[in-house]
């Protein structure tokens, strides 16, 4: 398990950045599992405030935020992970900011898994806009014999 303290030096930074333009919370986080005995990448998506399962840890996502347009691209979103082994105690393994931008910093890194932070979404950012109806055809046209 790292230590917060070099994920909460970013967020400062982040924080202190000139021109540092409020951050937009979505409802949900895409992340990145990676297991390494089964040697397999899997992107979760976890909805803020629900618990999902990967392996044997759950992950709880409490917030997750995504930088305005206008600046630079940049999602933070705060995790909780804990692991339950068969037949043992649950025990917190990560607690902290995750930051899209810098995955080596503040991810959580076992001897199993391997949690980064991908993106934060919109709700409805999966659905595609529906497309809008076909204008009526033009009268005047030839007539058709």
């Amino acid at each position: 398990m790292k230590p917060a303290l070099p994920a909460a030096a970013a967020l400062a930074v982040v924080l202190a950045a000139p021109g540092f333009a409020a951050m937009v919370p979505q409802p949900i986080a895409i992340l990145q599992g990676l297991d390494k005995v089964a040697a397999k990448v899997s992107q979760i998506e976890a909805p803020v405030g629900s618990s999902i399962t990967f392996g044997t840890l759950s992950i709880l996502v409490r917030d997750c935020e995504t930088a305005p347009p206008d600046a630079s691209p940049d999602n933070a979103a705060f995790i909780q992970i804990y692991e339950t082994p068969p037949g043992e105690k649950t025990k917190r393994l990560y607690s902290g900011w995750m930051f899209s931008s810098s995955p080596a910093l503040s991810g959580l890194e076992h001897a199993v898994y391997d949690v980064t932070l991908l993106s934060c979404k919109a709700a409805n950012a999966a659905a595609p806009a529906p497309s809008p109806p076909s204008p009526p055809p033009k009268p005047g046209g030839k007539p058709q014999r």
